[in-house]
């Protein structure tokens, strides 16, 4: 039996001394702090890279209400130059997963360029998923910045005060499996330990006879008093409840 490619995906986010509104969003600015997770085959592995970074410049005060990182707490950092080997080891051929990829890819290419060993741009060396991209695709229509992806998806980001790469990639970790796999993918056995076919998940349907079964149906009032429940659900979950989608208020039904 061929045993299946190991699947290294690293999801990524980066905190900045700000961005330029004027053209491309690195240009003029840094990457302050990395965060990155690593997953293989769908799987949270423990092994993360996280750094603070000092920057040739100082960070903007509209950048620091967002993340929370000064200038003070950066004086005694490395700077990219010297943390560049290893965090482009960690990366290397791995599936980078990114929200909004270009502008934290444009950012990393950006200090990449300016060391002396000419290091190669992110897409020559990973795969780039762009995790924003297909939540649109998923959600059309709908916002699908990280806060809005976890409510939706039931993810709790309640410690993400402020903005930090690190818990940032996590949370971004927890949503993209959820978005391309769901519970499933993250609770399921490890491939490697089980050799289950798939069809052993089929489901198995059974006969049972119904001869002399009393069916109750519901009074209108009754069926009134449960669309008006269904249409508060959908209220409350934003309009992401499953049942009113399954079953629509008869205005909506088709006749």
């Amino acid at each position: 039996m061929n045993e299946k490619p190991i699947l290294r995906q690293v999801v990524l986010d980066t905190e900045t001394t700000g961005m330029n509104f004027n053209g491309a969003p690195h240009i003029g600015h840094n990457i302050i702090e990395i965060g990155a997770v690593e997953v293989i085959n769908r799987r949270l592995t423990g092994r993360n890279y996280h750094v603070y970074i000092k920057p040739p410049r100082e960070v903007d005060e509209e950048a620091i209400q967002v993340h929370g990182i000064t200038n003070e707490m950066l004086q005694d950092k490395p700077t990219f130059a010297e943390i560049a080997p290893e965090f482009l080891e960690f990366i290397k051929g791995a599936e980078l997963v990114i929200h909004n990829a270009p502008f934290d890819v444009g950012f990393i290419d950006q200090e990449f360029a300016t060391l002396d060993n000419n290091a190669p741009k992110v897409e020559e060396i990973c795969q780039v998923t762009d995790s924003l991209q297909l939540a649109r695709k998923m959600y059309p229509g709908k916002r699908n910045n990280l806060d809005a992806l976890c409510d939706r998806l039931g993810i709790d980001n309640s410690k993400r005060v402020l903005h930090g790469a690190l818990l940032d990639a996590e949370i971004l970790a927890d949503v993209f499996l959820m978005m391309t796999g769901g519970q499933i993918a993250l609770l399921a056995e490890d491939e490697s330990d089980s050799n289950i076919n798939s069809q052993d998940y089929a489901v198995q349907h059974q006969i049972i006879d119904t001869d002399g079964l009393i069916v109750l149906s519901a009074t209108d009032d009754e069926q009134e008093e449960h669309q008006k429940y269904l249409e508060l659900l959908n209220k409350k979950s934003k309009g992401n409840c499953l049942w009113t989608t399954l079953y629509p208020s008869q205005n909506e039904q088709v006749n």
